[in-house]
Parts: C-alpha cells; structure tokens; sequence
C-alpha cells in the first residue's frame, strides 16, 4: 500500500494538507475573491464603472471555490484530468461549506482521483467522476458543520475583541502576524473564520507589523530588493533565518502587540476578512481597512498610515537594533537567499 500510495503521489501528513493545501489557498483566494474585492472597492471610489463590469463579468467573488479547487489541486500535485476536476469540488465545497469545506472536499477528491488515475482504460470517465462525486459527497456531509463551527469560533472572538479591545487587539494581532509569516495561510485564515470588524482591524495591524517590520529591520542585509519583496510581498521569506535564530522574530511580534491595541482601541480600525490576514501584501490590507470603515475621514488615513506602516518600521527597526547590540540578532542573520 505505501508503494502504491507512493507511485500515486498521495503523501498523507500535517504538512501536505495543513501547509501545502492551506498555504495554495492564499494564491486562489487572491485570483478570485481579493483581487474582485479590490476591482469593486476600485469601481465605488473611482466611479470607474471599467472595474465594476470587470467584476461582474469574470465573476471573481462566485469564481473563489473553483478557484480554491484548483490551487488546492495544483498543490496536491494532481494529474491533469483530477485538476481540472476540482474546479467542480471547489465550487461544490466552498458552496455548502465555505473555504474549509473546499479545503476538506477538494483534498479528499484530488486525493482519491489520484488513486484511480490511469488505472483504467476509460480514464477520461471514471478518474473525474471519482473526484467529482467523492468530493463533492465530503462537501454534503462535512461542509455545513465545519462551517458552522468557524463562523461560530469567529463571532467568539470578534465579540470578545469588541469587549475587550486592548487584551483582544494585543492577542489577535499577535497570533495572525505569526500565522502569515509561518508557511499558512493568514488570509485563509481569516476568511474562513470571517474575521472582520475591528478584530480584522487588530489582524490587519499584525499581519504589517511582520511585513513592514522585517522589511525594515533587515534593509541593512537585503537593500531594497528584500524591502519590497518582503513589505509588498511576503515576510514568509524570512522562515529560513528565523528557523536559524528564532530571535529575529521577536521584534515584529512585539511590534505586533503594540499596534494590534493601538489599531482597535485609538482608530477603531476596521477590516473585511478578505483583506485582514493580507498586510501590506499588494496594499490588500489598507484597501481592505478603507472598504470596511467606507469613510475618507482624516482619522481613518491617520489610522491606516501609523498601523500598517510608520510605527511597524519604527518600532521594529529600534528593537532590531537594541537585539543587534545586544548579540541576539547578529549581522548576516536576515540576509535573504537569493
């Protein structure tokens, strides 16, 4: 059986499903739900009705569960006909069961589909009806209930962030920064628990704290090419050193647990959950921060500009030159690989 799994490319462990599954979600996500949340906040904004006609044309919000089967699909190393496949799985699982469930229907599909792959000379039938039917059963069965249960685990916390907004802000903010720099998916995980209102808010603020922070804290190494990879892209680049010496991630962290409070009780920041685990990834996060709060006040700009990205280069630069004085963060030790 190993040998068979094997030779299918059915490798079962936490860091397929939970890592590899999960962390390809963030690119679906961003094709479809992100960037039509961005062409619609664009659209209102501009009154440019080109970006609206986009959006309803590609229908890039009813697009997110193919979208998802897909990515999903692609990270499970699927064969073609499974890949094609999960598009089905996807809209089927992200229908009954939002995110988790095209999660959970679309690994148990592809999964399966592989299996049969090739192993029959009507191939071109049973391989998608296989990963079709038994995906789309695990979204029937399964997907209302996870669900269920993420909605619920998400109001929980945004409650418990509009009542306590200070202790709330500083463990929020906290726990999804580190979420988007471990290789998971924060955006993933905000959407699924639809974390918005002012605990996106406190997410947003963590998630630019890692970003803004790393960027900044390791100019000194990486010049501006690592600035922007990391400020506009991704302070998951940083994974490699931090294995190395987990001090260098203390700065942000701490960054984060000061501005997740500051964002949810001064400005009362707000984020929608399609924008709260993104940061500064693509400006997705200050979009999202200026969607929500559906203003142009001053307060609102003062806001998105001191959390998302003055005080995270402030705060971490000062600690990551108090670590580098005193030897816990050394020269060299955030040096990107190229």
């Amino acid at each position: 059986m190993k040998e068979f799994l094997k030779k299918k490319g059915v490798n079962i462990s936490a860091k397929t499903y939970l890592v590899d599954a999960m962390g390809a979600m963030a690119f679906g996500l961003f094709a479809s739900l992100l960037i039509g949340t961005i062409f619609g906040t664009l659209g209102d904004k501009t009154g440019v009705e080109l970006f609206k006609t986009i959006q309803e044309y590609a229908g890039l919000k009813a697009a997110t569960g193919p979208a998802l089967g897909v990515a999903i699909a692609y990270s499970l190393h699927a064969p073609q006909l499974v890949l094609f496949s999960a598009a089905t799985v996807g809209f089927a699982g992200n229908s009954l069961g939002g995110p988790v469930g095209a999660l959970l229907a679309t690994i148990v599909g592809v999964e399966l589909g592989k299996l049969v792959s090739k192993e029959t000379r009507v191939d071109i039938l049973v391989t998608p009806a296989v990963t079709i039917f038994s995906g789309t059963v695990i979204a029937m069965f399964v997907g209302p209930g996870v669900s269920g249960f993420m909605t619920a685990f998400g109001n929980v916390v945004k409650a418990a962030t509009e009542m306590q907004p200070f202790l709330m802000g500083i463990i929020v903010s906290a726990l999804v920064g580190i979420a988007l720099t471990l290789p998971i998916s924060s955006a993933a995980i905000c959407i699924m628990l639809s974390l918005d209102g002012i605990a996106g808010g406190a997410a947003t603020a963590g998630c630019c704290a890692q970003m803004i922070g790393f960027a900044v804290m390791s100019f000194k190494e990486n010049g501006w090419d690592g600035f922007f990879a990391q400020g506009l892209g991704t302070s998951m680049l940083q994974i490699g050193n931090i294995v190395k010496n987990p001090r260098v991630w203390i700065p942000p962290i701490l960054t984060s647990m000061i501005t997740g409070p500051i964002a949810t009780v001064i400005f009362k920041m707000e984020n929608i959950a399609a924008g709260a685990g993104m940061g500064t990834c693509g400006l997705v996060g200050p979009i999202g921060v200026y969607t929500a709060m559906n203003e142009s006040g001053t307060g609102m700009w003062v806001g998105i500009i001191l959390v998302c990205f003055i005080l995270p280069a402030v705060i971490t630069y000062i600690l990551g030159e108090v670590f580098r004085k005193i030897g816990w963060i050394k020269d060299g030790d955030l040096k990107l690989e190229v």
